[in-house]
């Protein structure tokens, strides 16, 4: 458990910095990071050297900090240091060299069309809130929308004729995401028959909770949760992301090409995209050896 970092100049000029362009979860998880540095060190970490970095991801890993944990850290402790050389505090980065744990990439899981489907259905019916929650649903698969860019959608943030959506994904990048006739029409019955009894407030936001206020993340995955033990499915692993990854494979199965499916996604780095060409032919070669005859059995000369 890291003790709360005293007030460091350096450290306090750098979470600012930082707080101007990055979210404040991550702003959050950087001072977490550092004040564990800080309470290794028992001290200022900004003029630690890489011995002391290296003696710090150790005794990370003697505490039973998962690889990913020690990777992410020591992340952050390179940033920092990165930031102190480039307002000339230092002349060197002392975590640029020290060696990481490889960090295993897990394929993501994804739902079947048939089980997306059941989960969609579930949200049938003709209460304000029935609307709401299948135009929710409609939209987390139909565009592969992070929870926080459904919930954090304004009224204009859907064009219906158009058929895209605008939001705002990581770094606060904007993108336009085509969007199916399903869950444009699912918007549009929301729109007319569900959310003004909602909008006791004359809110912005496209989504609304019971209550009249926006609908938060965890008032989207409630909704998720809820859907999925009607439908029948295991609510425990029914999450929003589920749905956008269900999103992502279903197009590369369906031969989407990983460019566009990346612009959608909204994902910077190619290789993230990547992951899901994995599941999607691994799902086909699941496929192949359930249904075709000669797969699943052994041919007698």
């Amino acid at each position: 458990m890291a003790r709360p970092l005293r007030t460091d100049p350096d450290v306090e000029g750098f979470l600012a910095l930082l707080a101007a362009r990055r979210a404040p979860r991550t702003v959050d998880a950087y001072r977490r990071d550092l004040a564990d540095l800080a309470a290794h060190l028992g001290g200022s970490p900004a003029a630690a050297g890489p011995e002391q970095i290296e003696g710090w991801l150790a005794d990370l890993r003697a505490r039973g900090q998962a690889p990913s944990s020690v990777a992410r850290r020591a992340a952050a402790a390179r940033t920092f240091y990165r930031h102190l050389v480039a307002l000339g505090r230092r002349p060197d980065n002392p975590a640029a060299d020290v060696d990481l744990p490889r960090r295993r990439r897990r394929l993501p899981r994804s739902l079947s069309v048939r089980e997306v489907e059941r989960l969609i259905d579930a949200a049938n019916g003709t209460t304000p809130r029935s609307f709401r929650d299948r135009a929710l649903v409609e939209l987390l698969y139909g565009a592969g929308l992070r929870v926080s860019e459904a919930v954090g959608l304004d009224l204009g943030g859907v064009d219906l004729e158009g058929r895209t959506v605008r939001c705002l994904g990581k770094g606060d990048k904007e993108r336009v995401v085509p969007l199916g006739a399903s869950a444009a029409e699912a918007v549009r019955r929301y729109l007319a028959r569900g959310r003004p009894y909602l909008d006791r407030r004359r809110r912005p936001e496209l989504f609304l909770n019971a209550q009249g206020g926006p609908l938060t993340r965890a008032g989207a995955f409630l909704v998720l949760r809820r859907m999925a033990a009607k439908a029948g499915l295991d609510a425990g692993r029914i999450h929003p992301h589920l749905l956008r990854h269900s999103f992502a494979t279903h197009l590369l199965e369906g031969g989407a090409d990983l460019r566009s499916v990346q612009e959608m996604l909204g994902h910077a780095d190619l290789g993230t995209t990547e992951l899901y060409t994995h599941v999607s032919d691994r799902r086909r070669r699941e496929t192949y050896f359930s249904a075709h005859p000669h797969a699943r059995r052994t041919r007698s000369p």
